[in-house]
């Protein structure tokens, strides 16, 4: 598994908009319908990743607890299925099963959008506010697979809680670290 930061967008940027279809509704959720009251998380995972499988089930977690604040969760992956099949939609729409996943899986075949997003790894988080601007991008937590670090999401959540009480986060974020995109050849 490759070790692969975070291309760590500037903050502030526009989230750019999507269409893309979401593997376990199976119809096609766009960014303007799926973002948040309050803000927006955009996760870049896959399913065969060692680091998504580490914090899986806190993100999960969060979601649960911060979409009931009005925080949307998305979830993209955007690896060529082509090279690495246990990414493909129809086995995504089972991870999202497994995981008990409350936000879209959405598939980006293209990989424009990770493109547009710069992401770079998976899991790469990043969290924009009411208006879709840039507040947090970076890591859940310290914790990594057998790193032996408690996985908290404390990085995360201290994102999302400040930005829910209208207070400034921190411009000083650590990058997300996790298997790097799977790139289409071209």
């Amino acid at each position: 598994m490759a070790r692969t930061p975070s291309n760590m967008l500037p903050l502030g940027t526009k989230a750019p908009n999507f269409d893309l279809l979401d593997t376990v509704s199976e119809k096609t959720i766009s960014l303007k319908n799926a973002s948040g009251e309050k803000g927006t998380v955009i996760m870049f995972i896959c399913n065969h990743c060692p680091f998504v499988i580490h914090v899986n089930p806190k993100i999960s977690e969060l979601a649960r607890e911060y979409q009931a604040k009005g925080v949307s969760f998305i979830a993209i992956s955007s690896n060529d299925v082509d090279n690495f099949p246990q990414d493909a939609p129809h086995l995504m729409k089972e991870k999202a099963r497994e995981e008990g996943y409350t936000f879209p899986y959405l598939y980006d075949e293209t990989q424009e959008v990770a493109r547009a997003y710069d992401a770079a790894c998976t899991p790469d988080f990043y969290l924009f506010d009411a208006d879709l601007e840039l507040a947090y991008r970076g890591q859940l937590d310290d914790s990594r697979p057998g790193n032996g670090i408690p996985l908290t999401g404390n990085d995360l959540k201290a994102a999302m809680d400040a930005l829910l009480a209208g207070k400034a986060i921190p411009s000083d974020q650590k990058p997300s670290l996790g298997c790097n995109i799977k790139w289409k050849q071209a």
